[in-house]
């Protein structure tokens, strides 16, 4: 009786200490998170502009939304913007992952390859923005001693998505490299071994091994720079503003100058909402599609 009471006494007095722990985190994701997405809910239903008090419209902000050719533009471009840099970004990671993992695992290489993403967002905009200026830039420079005509990277309708998507996979790479890296490291370097005594090739070895035992991590990764692709804004705010002609007038730059720049918070919100449900609805087919929950390491 007195083991079973004791035993019972130690699992409530680790059920507190769990849940002492837990509280901070959990203060942090109600305050910063959790309150605001349902505020932003509440006020997708509602006509709102800081000044007034926020007034009932029922669905009108949703049907305004349905409705509003801006915002599936706006949609259309964040979706082109996605594709460009993930897929770039998710290539040129996965092969610096790659050769640091089968050529070099100095961590002097690792950090140098980290440096982009320690530079902020708008800092790193500022910086490719006087890169790619079009009369002064070291970039327009360069195309123009190897003979081909200065390009407008950033002022050109063709060219802006491209350049901002680019901009944004230098400076990502590096991270999302070190996570691919991380997932490597749990793969065994028997299999590699006994690959390369059967005469397997470096690329047989990638396609055979490295890509199905990466798959969990990949998923993984995939889905958050997914997520956060979406939600693109600084670096559009930086270099274009949305422009030119609204070619770069990604979804969540539309949604800030709504609510910030014409004060329509309740259809900022509902846009916001959207952009919520779809992400949600992105990430769960990820998910299933690519079973990241599921590992084929036995």
């Amino acid at each position: 009786m007195s083991i079973a009471f004791s035993s019972r006494s130690g699992k409530q007095g680790d059920g507190r200490l769990a849940a002492v722990f837990i509280a901070p985190a959990f203060l942090g994701f109600a305050v910063f998170l959790l309150w605001p997405t349902l505020l932003g809910v509440y006020l997708s239903f509602t006509r709102f502009n800081l000044l007034t008090p926020a007034e009932w419209v029922g669905l009108d902000n949703y049907v305004r939304m349905v409705n509003d050719p801006i915002f599936w533009e706006s949609l259309r471009v964040t979706v082109v913007y996605v594709v460009l840099n993930i897929g770039v970004q998710t290539v040129s990671a996965l092969a610096i992952a790659v050769l640091l993992q089968r050529l070099t695992r100095s961590p002097w290489l690792r950090g140098i390859v980290l440096t982009p993403y320690l530079m902020s967002n708008v800092v790193a905009g500022v910086v490719w923005l006087w890169i790619l200026d079009t009369q002064l830039g070291i970039g327009n420079e360069i195309v123009m001693a190897l003979g081909l005509d200065r390009v407008p990277f950033l002022t050109d309708e063709t060219w802006a998505v491209p350049a901002i998507a680019l901009i944004n996979v230098w400076r990502h790479v590096g991270y999302t490299a070190l996570l691919l890296f991380a997932g490597l490291q749990a793969i065994p370097d028997d299999m590699y071994e006994a690959a390369k005594v059967d005469g397997a090739s470096e690329w047989r070895m990638f396609r055979r091994i490295t890509l199905p035992l990466l798959r969990p991590v990949l998923a993984v990764v995939l889905i958050m720079t997914v997520i956060g692709s979406f939600q693109v804004f600084d670096t559009v705010a930086v270099t274009t503003a949305g422009g030119p002609a609204n070619a770069t007038n990604v979804l969540q730059f539309y949604i800030y100058g709504a609510a910030f720049g014409r004060f329509q918070f309740g259809y900022a919100s509902a846009m916001s909402v959207a952009l919520l449900v779809v992400l949600s609805a992105i990430t769960f087919v990820q998910y299933r599609l690519t079973r990241a929950g599921q590992t084929d390491l036995g």
